[in-house]
C-alpha cells in the first residue's frame, strides 16, 4: 500500500511556542512497514504583536528539516495500533527580526543569521483506523539535531519534545 499524510504539532524552541507542521508520503510493505520521504517546517514566535502596539523589537526561530522516514507499524489491521516513524534529514534554519516594527513598510522582517543541521527525529504514534483509506495518529517525537551556529542561541535549541496529530490519507 501507500499513504500521504499532513500534520499539524507543538513544540517549544528556545523557550517560545512552536507551530510545527509536516507532509509526508510513503509506501507500505507487508502492512508492517513503511518506508518514504517528508519534512517539517517550525516557527517559534507567533506573538506578532510587536508590529502594531511598538513592543521592542522581538526575535523568530524559523525553518524546516526532511529526509527519509522509516516507519514500523505493529498491529497495522487492529483498529487502533502503534507506529515508530523515524526521520533521518537535513535542515536549515534561520534567526528572523522585526527590525521595522514601527512602520507599515512591506517587508516587517530581516533575516539575521542561518545555519544547516542534520536531523534524526524518532516518534511514537497511537494510530487510529477511521476508514479503509484515512487514519489519524497522536503522536509525540523527540528532535536531535547537530549543533547550530546562530548569532546569540543556544547551539542545541532545535533539540526538544514535538506533540502533534497526524492525518493519513491512502491504501493501507
Amino acid at each position: 500500500g501507500f499513504y500521504g499524510a499532513f500534520s499539524l504539532g507543538y513544540s517549544q524552541i528556545d523557550g517560545k511556542d512552536a507551530f510545527v507542521s509536516g507532509a509526508r508520503i510513503a509506501f507500505i510493505f507487508d502492512k508492517s512497514l513503511a518506508i518514504g520521504v517528508g519534512g517539517n517546517g517550525f516557527v517559534n514566535n507567533l506573538d506578532y504583536h510587536t508590529y502594531f502596539e511598538n513592543k521592542p523589537l522581538d526575535y523568530t526561530l524559523a525553518g524546516g528539516y526532511g529526509g527519509l522516514y522509516i516507519e514500523p507499524i505493529v498491529g497495522g489491521l487492529k483498529p487502533v495500533h502503534l507506529s515508530f516513524p523515524v526521520l533521518f534529514g537535513i535542515g536549515g534554519a534561520a534567526l528572523l527580526e522585526d527590525y521595522n516594527a514601527h512602520s507599515w513598510d512591506y517587508y516587517p522582517i530581516n533575516e539575521m543569521d542561518y545555519d544547516v543541521y542534520l536531523v534524526v527525529e524518532p516518534a511514537v504514534e497511537l494510530e487510529f483506523n477511521m476508514t479503509r483509506w484515512f487514519r489519524t495518529a497522536a503522536s509525540v517525537s523527540y528532535r536531535y539535531t547537530s549543533k547550530i551556529d546562530l548569532y546569540e542561541t543556544d547551539e542545541v535549541v532545535l533539540r526538544g519534545l514535538n506533540f502533534g496529530l497526524t492525518f493519513k490519507f491512502g491504501k493501507f
